[in-house]
């Protein structure tokens, strides 16, 4: 494939609507996302079950993803009890989040940058202590990079500066997010070129963004001409952020993967299946709403994907 579409609606869509997934409707939903293509799923968050209920069952989420041969299983933590959490259910990968907006840090994580740069220092020490083949890859996502609802303008600067001591303190990668929808293509090319150069294109190959103001997809276009070739999206347009007002509305899986497609770009993803999973999870959140062009209008006349070699085979199977 010639991008990574990473779906993170199990985790970021979830945590911000008021209904509780069955356990069971989620595991099909990763069943299915996997048999469409998808090989790369944010399927939880360790966060304390008061504050999220809607992901209450992460740890037996994770563990159940990790037996499917070939997905990478991705959590979020917000902490070090959270990454310890995760490594026992076996996430493949973990991110913490850092607002670069100091307000949002305090909302969303009730922590200052210095506490969350702290908590990042110490799961990275956590992580090291294992066997090699026991690490999980550990992503620090700088949060409200483009903008907060919050503070407003957040400097680039400040952006680069967290993500120099993210790197610092141990993390294997960070990404961008754009957890308020402020970002516009032109600062999505800035800032990316920024960071690059602040810690180097291998230290930032994701982003993160969210379709609040209708820019999602030329966003990521964007930061597909400048070079980056991971991008988190959600099936339908499935949430935002509870902790940042009107940021509802992330990138829709759906509507990505067609852009990329008719591109000539490869996700892996095969849309007519990816389709079929939207109908899985609309019928067990029958109360929400779900976004999306191309699964409305459905695919043009005599479309050809990229690539879809090796979709149709993929069956369920033990993971490594």
């Amino acid at each position: 494939m010639n991008v990574l579409i990473s779906e993170v609606g199990p985790r970021d869509g979830l945590q911000n609507i008021s209904a509780i997934m069955p356990t069971e409707a989620k595991k099909a939903w990763i069943d299915a996302a996997f048999l469409a293509g998808v090989s790369e799923i944010e399927v939880g968050s360790f966060v304390p079950p008061r504050l999220l209920p809607q992901l209450a069952d992460t740890a037996e989420i994770v563990s159940y993803a990790r037996r499917i041969k070939g997905l990478t299983v991705a959590a979020l933590v917000p902490n070090r009890m959270g990454a310890e959490n995760a490594i026992k259910a076996g996430a493949h990968k973990i991110t913490l989040p850092l607002s670069c907006s100091e307000s949002h840090s305090k909302a969303n994580l009730r922590r200052t940058h210095a506490e969350v740069l702290e908590e990042a220092r110490q799961i990275a020490a956590l992580i090291s202590d294992l066997p090699e083949k026991e690490r999980p890859h550990f992503e620090g996502s700088l949060s409200t990079a483009f903008g907060c609802t919050l503070e407003g303008h957040v400097p680039e600067e400040k952006v680069v500066e967290l993500g120099i001591a993210l790197m610092e303190a141990g993390c294997d990668e960070v990404g961008l997010a754009d957890t308020t929808g402020y970002a516009n293509p032109a600062s999505v090319r800035r800032l990316i070129e920024k960071v690059w150069a602040a810690v180097g294109e291998d230290a930032l190959t994701g982003i993160h963004l969210h379709n609040t103001r209708g820019l999602g997809l030329a966003n990521a276009y964007a930061a597909f001409e400048t070079g980056l070739r991971t991008f988190d999206s959600s099936l339908g347009g499935l949430g935002g952020c509870p902790f940042a007002p009107g940021a509802s509305g992330n990138l829709v899986t759906e509507d990505l993967v067609y852009m990329f497609e008719a591109m000539g770009v490869s996700t892996g993803i095969d849309l007519e299946k990816l389709f079929g999973v939207r109908t899985l999870v609309q019928d067990a959140l029958k109360d929400d709403d779900f976004y999306g062009f191309t699964p409305e209008a459905g695919l043009p006349l005599n479309f050809t994907p990229a690539k879809v070699s090796g979709v149709t085979s993929r069956t369920i199977g033990a993971n490594s």
